[in-house]
């Protein structure tokens, strides 16, 4: 699979999870729930202990289309595409990522707020532009003005997005948006508060 191939997937998807929990254990509760409310896409970040294992047995064991996020090095990409990891996700423009990360036929999202990011993200080589962070930069009416001057570059929101925003994002032109806390909660994990977990992720489903 090509790079191009996992970002068309990307954008079929809409939605990716951005699991970033305190320990590995509540990760897995999280992909558990979120697989079982119907999604099969997600972003496991390497501020978890353990990421890089996490990735590597959701590839081994399951189907779901598994990519890394803060990934700030060459060194962190290939840990995580040696797990096998489809994607992988910078909150900057780590220019060393693209290149590195196309030879293995993974997708690159690197983060960027202004159009001097967007721009130096796209030369460096990014097949996507993570918007980080969304919600502070201006919500779906940034991305909107964004869209306005780099109307051929996906852009991918992320931070801050609450449910109920989800489709403003989309409708404002962004090609999938990323949810981390408003969508995987970790006291709902804690607490073992599986339907009232699986009722924000279906709400979260139904909005694209």
């Amino acid at each position: 699979m090509a790079a191009e191939d996992v970002l068309d997937q990307l954008r079929k998807a809409r939605i990716v999870p951005v699991v970033r929990t305190a320990d590995v254990e509540l990760a897995e509760l999280a992909v558990a729930w979120l697989a079982e409310a119907g999604f099969r896409t997600f972003e496991i970040t390497l501020t978890i202990p353990g990421a890089v294992d996490f990735i590597r047995r959701l590839v081994d064991g399951t189907p779901y289309l598994v990519g890394a996020g803060t990934v700030m090095s060459v060194e962190d990409a290939s840990r995580c595409l040696d797990a096998g990891a489809r994607f992988i996700v910078s909150p900057a423009v780590v220019s060393e990522l693209p290149p590195y990360a196309g030879a293995a036929g993974a997708a690159t999202m690197l983060g960027a707020m202004t159009p001097t990011e967007v721009r130096a993200a796209r030369l460096a080589g990014a097949d996507a532009v993570k918007i980080f962070p969304a919600s502070s930069a201006g919500g779906p009416a940034h991305i909107k003005a964004l869209r306005a001057v780099f109307p051929d570059v996906p852009l991918v929101p992320t931070g801050g997005i609450g449910i109920a925003d989800i489709g403003d994002y989309i409708a404002a032109g962004a090609a999938l948006v990323g949810v981390g806390g408003k969508l995987i909660d970790e006291a709902s994990l804690r607490d073992g508060e599986r339907e009232k977990f699986l009722l924000v992720a279906r709400h979260a489903l139904a909005s694209v």
